[in-house]
């Protein structure tokens, strides 16, 4: 039997670091059309910019604040090989950056799965789907069209500031949600997104998901053996710290801790671009602005069969509890049973 569907784990999702211009250009090398494109300036204090092709190029919801939907210049077209930028922010002349991109089905289907009808866009090869709905204000459901049960899905509200509302089956809690925009710790609310199937998430009457009249964008990943992965892990507070069974060799890595919120209490994105070798210490952070850091303060190893803790810090490795999400540059197995390369 074939341990993985995905050979070529870049087909669906992939790193590219540029340049800006300060005016337009071309990102290539993607190696497919985005569906979902996560810009982040590295050299720079700037917000993060998430453009999705459900809601159309040009709309910008940010990670790192509660704010609305925006309008600007920046993702101006999803192209066969990459994106392509405009003039405004994620493209400031001179600056560095790193864009994360998913591929979803490259086009949008009306879903009635749930009491609410959705539109998605989904994959079901790679497990990952966006969709938009408006709320109704009482309990309903949503349509994801996964056609299994997502690990992880993250609500944000698109025509009103709200908190970005995050399930992550790694918390353990039941009704368990979590912040993508603030370090807070995980904890449990009936009300926001409160189940999960292979059809559809239940949604309460939270207003910052399930508002009368709200509109809604919700990006859901469900696990792929040999691509992705979401899960928790204990933390050791040691530099010869955990290690995460994936069964690949990571791209992508996001971490938080759930135990406890505040100050370096942070969601930690490292990947395989901008640090080509262990220890990879170069991080960004999903809920907040700051250009990227080198710093042993937060440190893994990335392995040919998952990644290794080397801090003992408490935003990656105290005695603690922490979420994951994971995607791969390669499977430790493929269909042809050749193992990848260990790095």
């Amino acid at each position: 039997m074939a341990y993985t569907t995905i050979n070529k784990s870049s087909d669906y999702f992939n790193t590219k670091l540029y340049t800006g211009n300060g005016s337009t250009q071309s990102i290539t090398g993607v190696g497919f059309q985005p569906d979902l494109t996560w810009l982040k300036c590295r050299s720079n204090a700037d917000g993060h910019g998430l453009f999705d092709a459900v809601r159309g190029v040009n709309k910008r919801l940010i990670s790192d604040t509660d704010e609305a939907e925006t309008t600007i210049s920046g993702v101006t077209s999803f192209d066969s090989d990459g994106f392509s930028l405009g003039s405004a922010k994620h493209n400031d002349n001179g600056n560095t950056f790193v864009g994360w991109s998913w591929k979803a089905s490259g086009s949008t289907a009306s879903n009635t799965d749930g009491s609410i009808t959705s539109t998605v866009s989904a994959n079901t090869t790679s497990g990952f789907s966006i969709v938009s709905y408006t709320g109704t204000g009482s309990n309903a459901t949503v349509g994801h069209g996964l056609n299994s049960t997502p690990s992880v899905v993250m609500v944000k509200r698109r025509n009103g500031n709200s908190w970005w509302y995050t399930r992550h089956t790694g918390t353990n809690m039941t009704n368990g949600h979590i912040f993508l925009n603030t370090t807070s710790a995980a904890s449990t609310q009936s009300t926001s997104i409160n189940g999960l199937s292979s059809s559809t998430f239940n949604l309460g009457t939270e207003v910052s998901v399930n508002e009368s009249g709200g509109t809604y964008i919700a990006y859901c990943f469900a696990e792929k053996t040999g691509y992705s992965k979401f899960g928790s892990f204990e933390g050791n507070n040691n530099a010869d710290g955990t290690f995460v069974y994936l069964g690949f060799k990571p791209s992508l890595i996001i971490t938080k801790n759930v135990d406890t919120g505040g100050t370096n209490y942070d969601w930690l994105m490292f990947d395989n671009k901008r640090n080509t070798a262990n220890l990879n210490d170069d991080f960004l952070e999903a809920n907040n602005s700051d250009a990227e850091t080198t710093s042993g303060r937060n440190a893994i190893d990335f392995l040919s069969n998952g990644f290794k803790c080397r801090t003992s810090y408490g935003d990656l490795n105290s005695n603690q509890t922490y979420i994951y999400m994971a995607f791969a540059e390669a499977p430790l197995v493929g269909t042809n049973n050749v193992p990848c390369t260990a790095r």
